[in-house]
């Protein structure tokens, strides 16, 4: 039976909307990897180093018969074949930016892999699409869903924009 996992991807360099799509399209149909939910797209204000333009970003739930860190090998495998490099400013600027949110309940410290991502219940720009998709996925640490997070969220004025992709 497959796992399922939960991916965000971002780009704030380029055709970043293309950029995006083009890498779900990449990733879909990888070996062991398949697409079932895709979330909208949205513009998001950058966090931490907000010297920079505004992301695209989403959330899609895949199916993956890959270990959590076969997958996270093929998403970095993805980003430095869309030109990210593997070194850069921390929160910065890129080209993409795919990252493992959730995988199955699974809970995970690993020096490489932190499963679920450590900051995602701070970060409108993930949870506002994994609302789209899954807003009651619990989160197996905190023990809320995806929808409570996201209302916790402080009103802070922080961009989070659906975009209209029509």
């Amino acid at each position: 039976m497959p796992n399922t996992a939960y991916i965000s991807v971002g780009s704030n360099i380029g055709e970043r909307l293309e950029n995006c799509k083009s890498a779900a399209a990449w990733l879909n149909g990888r070996n062991g990897i398949r697409i079932v939910a895709h979330s909208r797209y949205f513009y998001t204000e950058p966090v931490g180093y907000i010297d920079q333009p505004w992301f695209v970003n989403a959330v899609f739930a895949v199916e993956t018969n890959l270990s959590p860190l076969a997958l996270l090998e093929t998403l970095q495998l993805a980003q430095r074949a869309y030109g990210r490099p593997e070194t850069g400013i921390r929160f910065g600027p890129r080209v993409l930016d795919l990252d493992i949110l959730f995988y199955d309940d699974m809970i995970m410290d690993d020096p490489g892999l932190i499963i679920p991502h450590p900051r995602l219940a701070q970060r409108c720009f993930v949870l506002e699409p994994l609302c789209d998709i899954a807003p009651e996925l619990v989160h197996p640490v905190l023990g809320i869903s995806a929808r409570k997070l996201l209302e916790r969220l402080p009103p802070d004025g922080s961009g989070c924009e659906p975009m209209d992709t029509k």
